[in-house]
């Protein structure tokens, strides 16, 4: 690599590091500044702008705030306490934002559950978090009720839309219609930290059955304030994110960076390489959160006609072979492509600023003592 080559590799890393400790330096300096307060600050900010929308609902950031607290005070009307676990087995939508950034708020932590799992698979990741409660969305229910025989704990189940059902569940959305939506008083909020748990947040299970790891409102704060800063969010930008809602990427990523910057997130219930496009182009997405395979169905895909009508200006996520990349960047023409390396388990992330195909990071070299991963 020549010296100018590599001159401009440490500038664009540089920027994007100054970026990066400029937004979570100030994370550790104010402990009980967390992820739900920030919303409460968004929402005064940005009041009636979109938020979260998908074709099922939309959610203001006044909304997204209130809607959460009124999840927060049925958390707290069921008795839950600091680290309490209530289970979400939802799929993609607004409300899934709303309800755990409610119940975290309450001082709970959330367990966020693998729609694709059922029997045994899936009651192993209740029982490993043993939750007071259960929160299913309706059209969910099928796969919840199949893990029963399994389980070895016994949490309330709520339901989260009309469904028939033998068992008579209590529905969430109806009962959190009943509490208020204001602002806590300084009695009301509980005494948390972002040393406290917040999510639990289960591997893939490639290697065994799925293990929770444990995120914490540091570890959410750090990871939206910490994208933001990489992707440069801003209240231009507007989130697509089709990815599962249960990971880090899809549900805690995209979200949470785009809102930091004061943007909107599109949320698509899952990935379709037909919609994909059509959508980009109708909600006016400038961003998008990718898995490597998801630009390989892309670029197998037949031409179609918006693909190049978009206002993409980035797309970032991890996985992406070097052949794929080059083909999705001249063919698609996104600007910048902007690939990670971490997991959700994991204690270091790695970017590529540079955007050079097929590498994870490169380290410049009067940083490499400092960071040696």
């Amino acid at each position: 690599m020549g010296f100018f080559t590599r001159l401009r590799g440490d500038l664009t890393f540089l920027r994007g590091a100054w970026r990066t400790i400029r937004r979570t330096s100030p994370l550790a300096r104010n402990p009980t500044r967390i992820l739900p307060l920030v919303v409460d600050e968004l929402a005064q900010q940005h009041g009636d702008k979109p938020a979260l929308i998908s074709d099922r609902e939309t959610l203001t950031y006044r909304e997204l705030a209130e809607r959460s607290r009124r999840y927060a005070r049925w958390a707290l009307a069921q008795g839950l306490g600091k680290g309490d676990v209530v289970a979400l087995l939802m799929t993609n939508r607004p409300e899934y934002v709303a309800i755990w950034l409610g119940i975290i708020r309450a001082g709970g932590t959330v367990a966020l559950l693998n729609t694709n799992l059922a029997g045994s698979a899936l009651a192993f990741c209740i029982d490993s978090v043993a939750p007071r409660h259960v929160v299913v969305a309706s059209e969910l229910l099928n796969a919840a009720s199949a893990a029963d025989p399994y389980r070895a704990t016994t949490p309330s189940i709520w339901l989260y839309g009309e469904a028939s059902s033998p068992h008579n569940y209590p529905r969430l959305d109806q009962a959190v219609e009943a509490f208020d939506a204001g602002a806590f008083s300084a009695a009301e909020r509980p005494s948390l930290t972002i040393e406290d748990k917040a999510l639990f947040i289960f591997t893939s299970g490639t290697t065994g059955l799925p293990k929770a790891a444990n995120i914490n409102h540091f570890r959410l704060m750090l990871a939206s304030h910490a994208f933001a800063a990489v992707m440069n969010t801003g209240p231009d930008d507007c989130m697509y994110d089709c990815l599962p809602m249960y990971h880090t990427s899809g549900g805690v990523l995209a979200i949470g960076a785009t809102l930091i910057g004061g943007g909107t997130v599109f949320i698509r219930e899952k990935f379709s390489a037909n919609e994909f496009w059509d959508e980009v182009v109708r909600n006016r997405c400038t961003l998008f959160m990718y898995i490597g395979e998801l630009c390989r169905y892309l670029v197998n895909c037949p031409p179609h006609p918006q693909e190049h009508a978009h206002r993409l200006r980035l797309c970032c996520g991890n996985g992406l072979r070097p052949d794929i990349w080059t083909e999705f960047r001249s063919r698609f023409a996104v600007p910048l492509i902007l690939e990670f390396y971490a997991a959700t388990e994991g204690n270091v992330t790695l970017f590529n600023f540079e955007g050079k195909p097929g590498a994870v990071v490169r380290i410049p070299w009067f940083l490499a003592g400092r960071f040696p991963t």
